[in-house]
């Protein structure tokens, strides 16, 4: 994994006090983890597990600041209303996509491992273990300054969440020749 990544991620967020123990971080990403082992397990169509993936987002991600982050610089020229059209466009389009590389996981399981503080977060590593496949590191970031207790990053593989977002929210923009309404149109329709 590259922690390198993350810490240039890290110093463009505000930073306030970290995630209160290892322990508790451990305990955040396991009830990630039981969520989404309990929502691949139920049975439930692809467009209700999509619905359910959003609320473990809305339950246990720092949503405004991942939105605020992915939307980069470009962000600051966005209204206020913009700003909050994205983050629900967002919200929903980051949970259809990651909910749909979490449906890889039916038939394996997460093993949550080690929570470690880096600078004022705590990094706690997972591994997926999958059927038909070898183990991976999935990796969540996890800190408090929100007020509770949520993760604001994490790598699937080594890939990072927010740089691959940040990348791919500009070129939607680039696409849309700047043109925030039509990304975040874009973006609904994707979700």
């Amino acid at each position: 994994m590259q922690l390198a990544a993350s810490g240039a991620v890290v110093s463009a967020i505000p930073l306030q006090a970290a995630a209160t123990t290892p322990q508790s971080a451990k305990r955040l990403v396991n009830q990630v983890v039981d969520d989404i082992n309990a929502i691949i397990s139920s049975g439930k169509s692809e467009a209700e597990m999509m619905d359910d993936f959003e609320q473990i987002f809305i339950d246990y991600a720092d949503v405004n600041t991942i939105a605020r982050y992915a939307f980069g610089v470009e962000g600051r020229s966005a209204s206020a209303q913009q700003m909050r059209d994205f983050t629900v466009a967002f919200q929903r389009y980051i949970s259809t996509k990651y909910g749909r590389r979490f449906r890889e996981f039916i038939g394996g399981r997460v093993v949550v491992q080690d929570a470690k503080p880096v600078k004022s977060f705590f990094e706690v590593s997972t591994t997926a273990y999958l059927q038909g496949s070898g183990p991976f590191e999935v990796t969540f970031l996890v800190t408090d300054r929100s007020g509770e207790e949520k993760f604001f990053n994490m790598f699937i593989e080594g890939l990072n969440m927010l740089s691959s977002e940040r990348t791919e929210i500009g070129a939607k923009l680039d696409r849309r020749g700047g043109d925030i309404d039509a990304m975040i149109a874009d973006l609904r329709s994707l979700g």
